[in-house]
């Protein structure tokens, strides 16, 4: 892509009322666009390193055997009365309206009404277990404080996935391969090292649910790591009970701030029973099918990956969701020769599955190294009239703002590192 082509134009000021890190440079670099409180739209390069996230997802939920599908967002009370989730004193954060002849409809906050009883038309053997099903939508919660830009948003986009087993042991099984594919999903984000599996509360679901939380000093979630074991705890959990049967000392914990960017419930039978959904044994009873929830905010992650890892000049993206590899800055757009080398550079990064994007406006070299950070692709190759004198391009690894090596670096040898360095 040529950067003259993109309409978007990045900003020098963020909104006065953007406070997180994150949301101040995805606005700036022309990421996102802010709405209102809570609600974003995705612009050209926000949209390209959401869609390489929901990629990363959809790869490793594919491999556990799930199936895609694509729920509503409108719902039907009336399934959700049934299990006493449409009162707002139990779920209040519904966006809640009325059809032209008063049928009362909200948008959905999560799905497990609707797949539960979508399931009853496709499960009614034990034949038919185990069944996964996930999807990738946008979600409504009509959340008291709109905060951190897209890490806690009204409108976002949540990839939810629903187990459905014959008994524990089924889902024990599916639920432990589940906490794999997360864990190989933040890897691929660049949040492998820093993301924690932590106890949380099951809520009325189970004893205990399991968050993903990763480390970061503005997290809005306490967490206490062992330094023994290494096992985490949500504060919310932390009591003597929940010690003694995890077996860990109260002085060996460490407190840390966190963001969760993913979710593990086991369900058990809360919904298929109101819902009814059961089968027939294999020993010709009826039973309730088990089931476990699993999701990943999709934008919370990018916006997570953002605060992480930008620094005072901007945003740098891991290799793997950065919306391009490299970043070719032509010093003079108005140079013939500096033009040809641009125009050969892009070509032949293209040619060999490169994803590169060329800053070819006619504006200054400053401009483009200030726009270049901000928008913090990983690698820059920088061409201009003292660059071809010298017979090389200089190559800059965004990260470190460092020369690569050396000005002599070929592009087959950058190319051979993207490689490499992609998961």
């Amino acid at each position: 892509m040529k950067q003259g082509g993109i309409f978007t134009k990045t900003r020098r000021d963020a909104p006065k009322d953007e406070t997180s890190k994150s949301a101040q440079f995805l606005i700036r670099a022309g990421f996102i666009h802010k709405e209102m409180a809570g609600v974003y739209t995705m612009l050209p390069l926000g949209l390209r390193v959401l869609n390489k996230i929901e990629n990363i997802v959809r790869e490793e939920m594919n491999l556990l055997g799930a199936n895609e599908l694509n729920l509503t967002a409108l719902q039907d009370s009336e399934i959700w009365k049934k299990t006493n989730r449409w009162d707002d004193a139990v779920m209040d954060n519904w966006f809640k309206t009325k059809l032209k002849n008063e049928t009362e409809i909200g948008l959905a906050t999560t799905h497990e009404e609707p797949i539960t009883n979508l399931m009853r038309d496709h499960i009614n053997s034990y034949k038919d277990l185990p069944v996964a099903a996930y999807q990738f939508q946008t979600k409504f919660r009509n959340e008291l404080r709109a905060k951190s830009g897209i890490m806690r948003g009204r409108e976002f986009l949540m990839k939810d996935l629903y187990s459905f087993s014959l008994n524990e042991e089924q889902h024990n099984e599916f639920y432990e391969k589940a906490k794999e594919a997360y864990f190989k999903i933040f890897k691929k984000v660049g949040l492998g090292e820093i993301t924690h599996l932590t106890f949380a509360s099951g809520g009325v679901f189970s004893k205990y649910s399991h968050e993903f939380q990763t480390l970061c000093d503005v997290g809005e979630d306490l967490i206490y790591i062992d330094s023994k074991s290494g096992t985490c705890i949500n504060k919310e959990v932390l009591n003597d009970e929940v010690l003694a049967e995890l077996k860990i000392n109260r002085e060996d914990l460490v407190e840390n701030k966190a963001i969760e960017v993913g979710n593990i419930f086991p369900l058990g039978t809360k919904f298929s029973d109101p819902l009814e959904l059961v089968i027939d044994n294999p020993d010709g009873q009826r039973t309730p099918v088990i089931m476990g929830s699993y999701g990943i905010g999709i934008g919370r992650l990018m916006g997570t990956v953002a605060e992480i890892f930008a620094d005072e000049n901007g945003l740098n993206w891991p290799i793997n969701i950065s919306p391009f590899e490299v970043h070719i800055l032509n010093l003079s757009a108005n140079d013939a020769e500096c033009v040809k080398r641009a125009e050969e550079v892009y070509k032949t990064l293209k040619e060999n599955g490169v994803e590169a994007l060329l800053d070819d406006r006619d504006v200054s070299g400053g401009v483009k190294f200030a726009d270049s950070d901000l928008i913090g692709v990983p690698y820059k190759i920088v061409i201009g009239k003292n660059s071809l004198s010298l017979g090389a391009d200089k190559v800059f690894y965004r990260r470190k703002g460092e020369v690569l090596e050396d000005t002599e670096i070929t592009l087959n040898d950058l190319m051979k590192k993207i490689s490499h360095e992609k998961i």
